[in-house]
């Protein structure tokens, strides 16, 4: 087994829309595969072992996120992230490098979260509008799922909102923020006329949570449920999991904080 002595976090960026999510996968494109073929490819016989600071799932973007290199020597030139740049498909960037030591770990290390999901419903959008935009069809109440939104704030029973926990998965978690806004951010003339964007920010999600939680939202939105019964699904021990996933395409990691 390797022993490593080099420590390197490196801040990237990437558009999800061709990728099956972050995390390597047999018979599947991802972005840790297309990061490690790079980088196997500028340092050659080098051993070396990436790992990444959040498993998005498919579809799903980055603005901001990061992994951690660990080599056994140190990188032979000051240029490495230009060259992880160079070859790099032109869906994923570098941003910044920095040197680390062996007492940070990138899994445990994040204090904090933030995640965008950018939305429309109505007309149908542009289809350039897909890898960074879900679609809804139905008309939506806006204002209704501002005040669900804000129900998922603070420290709730999280059982509803995940696929396949863990033995060891801890449901109760705090949301510092939950709240839908009118989309400034992103714009092009192809976009449609509105669009809205879900923000949420917390020290740790489970898998598909936020995509679960979007889709109830949707569901308050179209006035299948009401604000009392979305606020049932926040207890300890809930009548079931949900069945409806947002589309993974209009997810973006905005932000990652660091201890």
């Amino acid at each position: 087994m390797a022993r490593y002595s080099n420590f390197y976090l490196i801040k990237f960026q990437y558009l999800g829309f061709r990728f099956h999510g972050w995390f390597k996968q047999p018979d599947v494109k991802t972005v840790q595969l297309m990061i490690e073929k790079t980088v196997r490819f500028i340092l050659k016989d080098e051993k070396f072992k990436v790992i990444g600071c959040s498993r998005t799932d498919a579809k799903v973007s980055a603005e901001e996120s990061y992994f951690e290199l660990f080599l056994q020597n140190p990188l032979p030139s000051d240029d490495f992230l230009e060259q992880l740049n160079y070859y790099l498909p032109s869906d994923i960037r570098a941003l910044t490098i920095s040197e680390t030591d062996e007492t940070f770990n990138i899994i445990q290390n994040p204090k904090m979260k933030e995640y965008a999901y950018y939305f429309c419903y109505g007309e149908k959008m542009h289809p350039f509008c897909a890898p960074i935009m879900a679609y809804f069809r139905d008309p939506l109440d806006i204002d209704l799922m501002k005040q669900g939104a804000k129900l998922f704030e603070g420290e709730h029973h999280w059982g509803s909102y995940c696929v396949k926990p863990s033995e060891n998965s801890q449901f109760v978690r705090t949301v510092e923020k939950s709240t839908i806004e009118v989309n400034t951010e992103y714009t092009a003339n192809f976009f449609p006329k509105n669009s809205f964007v879900y923000r949420v920010r917390s020290n740790g999600f489970m898998r598909y949570q936020i995509r679960l939680m979007m889709a109830q939202l949707v569901r308050l939105g179209r006035k299948d449920c009401t604000l009392e019964e979305l606020e049932r699904t926040l207890v300890e021990k809930p009548e079931g999991v949900f069945n409806d996933i947002a589309p993974g395409s209009g997810l973006v990691l905005k932000s990652v904080e660091f201890e």
